[in-house]
């Protein structure tokens, strides 16, 4: 990390609606993880697997990671700290993606997992008062029937705070009209629906996740290349879920110049900020806010103006939604 948040970011309440519960697990966790079934590793070891170059690279990384949560208390574990992170930076609400189609795809016993996710979440709501809901996350790569198979999974969780569903992994491989059917059975479930896209594509990937009826968009990156479709996110508000940090280490954007943030608020797109996979990116959500900040020349103003985004943009129910909200507006009052 470069500047450490001022006082103002880190007093800011916030909600994280980009953060994958498996790239939140940092080194001395992994090693934890690994001490207690026996595996020989050193701190050093651990933490080459958080150094790539590509987006290719963070893939791989990524499932070494995940590799090593393999049962229930691991995933509770898992969870307890992301929460304890997130109390340090005053994140109230936080909505986590869980990489079921994973969990799936290496056959895991995926209740065990489930159940040990939910005392974790349990846990850190009890210590350090942080709402917590689970997006369930299929693996484009792993194909349509696949992501059908999570999708019925949250609908099954759906009354245990699990709230939307998404597809994440590398677009080219898994374009997005693939999964229509399988979305369409989710909304038909009462779930949210997320989709990644325009990360490491091109806009007709998030014209793609559009017609998949995306409630938000993960990363958008690419959808600046569209005035069109920057104009239809502006007009229909749709929030778009931008990951600074994690866009420049996977190399989907080449510089901090260079990315639309700043663009796109001033075009009137409903941003957030978010960390995506933080201890991979070595970010965290009040480094999001001071890097946007720094970069963008973004007032304290407009910060506020996008830390209440990432309530509105919630799946929070209504009620619970505009308690935050007045939560949210009380503090700004007082600062």
């Amino acid at each position: 990390m470069d500047a450490q948040p001022s006082a103002f970011i880190l007093g800011l309440p916030k909600a994280e609606l980009h953060l994958h519960l498996e790239g939140s697990v940092d080194p001395v966790t992994l090693l934890e993880l690994r001490k207690q079934r026996g595996r020989n590793s050193s701190l050093a070891e651990v933490e080459q697997l958080y150094r790539y170059v590509d987006f290719p690279g963070f893939l791989l990384a990524f499932k070494a990671v995940t590799d090593d949560l393999q049962n229930g208390g691991d995933y509770e574990l898992t969870a307890y700290r992301l929460m304890q992170k997130l109390k340090s930076e005053n994140v109230l609400h936080a909505e986590v993606y869980v990489s079921v189609g994973v969990c799936l795809w290496r056959k895991l016993d995926f209740e065990a997992i489930f159940n040990g996710l939910e005392r974790g979440r349990e846990r850190g709501e009890r210590d350090f008062g942080i709402s917590v809901l689970w997006i369930f996350d299929a693996v484009r790569q792993f194909g349509p029937e696949a992501a059908q198979q999570v999708f019925e999974l949250a609908a099954r969780y759906r009354d245990r705070s699990v709230v939307a569903v998404g597809i994440g992994g590398d677009e080219q491989k898994g374009p997005a009209e693939l999964f229509r059917d399988a979305y369409a059975c989710a909304a038909d479930n009462g779930l949210r629906l997320t989709v990644h896209a325009g990360e490491n594509a091109g806009p007709d990937s998030i014209w793609g996740a559009l017609n998949l009826r995306a409630e938000r968009i993960g990363h958008a990156l690419t959808a600046c290349q569209d005035i069109e479709l920057v104009e239809e996110l502006a007009r229909r508000q749709i929030p778009v879920e931008i990951c600074l940090t994690s866009n420049l280490r996977t190399g989907c954007c080449p510089g901090i110049s260079e990315h639309p943030l700043r663009s796109y608020f001033d075009q009137g797109l409903m941003i957030t900020l978010n960390s995506d996979d933080p201890a991979m990116f070595s970010t965290s959500l009040a480094h999001e806010y001071q890097l946007a900040q720094d970069s963008f020349a973004f007032s304290d103003e407009h910060l506020r103006e996008l830390a209440r985004n990432s309530f509105e943009a919630s799946f929070l129910p209504p009620e619970k939604k505009l308690a935050f909200l007045n939560l949210f507006d009380a503090a700004a009052a007082r600062s």
